[in-house]
């Protein structure tokens, strides 16, 4: 049974939104988890020649007259901020990541190849086509790499490096592998402990997900979206009881007037 599972995520609407969508890897039950993984195995298997450059000539192709226009003018002006943001309008994260790509190309600075990275990352949660899925995590590997041979002491863009070998390679591991070894040097990362806690609710391990959110906040008391995620996690395994408790410090340490009136809503209906 997974209905569950989203109860507490839905209420706190645009509070959640951020986190959801720019920090923690989508989550799915454990059986559409597999599902996915299947699929993109599947595609990469099937695109091992495959690179970004085929569905960027294609979501150009398939542009009517007037809209095609309008990118190429964005495209002749050689401003790939510009183009990146008319992708962005039409909806296409992974297009626009793509001249974030081109952009450091230009620059190679590593700042720009560790948005371009990210670019990549984030957009494989739009992807409506699994055939690109493998194309996107390898496109982001490629970019932080770049940006580490630069910054090589950069923790973000070494969790995102890691997090896209666990999620988009054949070597997941490996992935897990260099997560450990940056929480050997800085075991309070916050975001390290996010990227740990989030890979355990995706394998539907709540006790290491609990435990890893209880570290974020141990580390950082203001990071109260924990609280909500915890909620989460404790109302999967059916635990009432803490996952009003924790609903509970959310609802008082946030200054969202809406998100309290909603948490509140709903712990009165966990008590019913």
């Amino acid at each position: 049974m997974t209905a569950p599972k989203t109860k507490v995520l839905l209420v706190v609407g645009t509070v959640l939104l951020f986190v959801l969508l720019f920090i923690a890897p989508k989550i799915a039950s454990p059986e559409k988890e597999q599902s996915k993984k299947m699929q993109v195995a599947e595609a990469s298997n099937l695109n091992t020649d495959a690179t970004i450059d085929v569905y960027v000539n294609q979501a150009a192709k398939n542009l009517d007259a007037e809209t095609k226009k309008s990118f190429d003018k964005s495209r002749l002006a050689k401003n790939n901020d510009s183009v990146a943001l008319f992708w962005d309008k039409l909806k296409r994260p992974d297009i626009a990541a793509y001249y974030m790509e081109e952009k450091a190309k230009q620059n190679n600075k590593a700042d720009s190849w560790f948005k371009a990275g990210n670019r990549y990352y984030y957009a494989v949660q739009f992807c409506q086509d699994q055939t690109e899925v493998p194309v996107l995590y390898t496109s982001a590997m490629r970019c932080f790499t770049k940006g580490l041979k630069l910054e090589p002491n950069d923790l973000d863009a070494k969790i995102m490096l890691a997090s896209c070998y666990v999620e988009g390679s054949n070597s997941p591991m490996e992935g897990v592998n260099k997560l450990r070894e940056i929480e050997k040097t800085d075991s309070n990362n916050v975001k390290l402990q996010l990227t740990f806690a989030f890979f355990s609710l995706k394998s539907n391990q709540m006790d290491k997900a609990i435990r890893r959110f209880n570290k974020v906040l141990m580390v950082d008391s203001a990071y109260i979206e924990a609280y909500l995620h915890l909620a989460d996690a404790y109302e999967r395994q059916g635990e009432t009881d803490k996952t009003i408790a924790a609903l509970e410090k959310y609802a008082n340490k946030t200054d969202d007037v809406t998100a309290r009136v909603e948490i509140n809503k709903y712990i009165q209906q966990l008590k019913k």
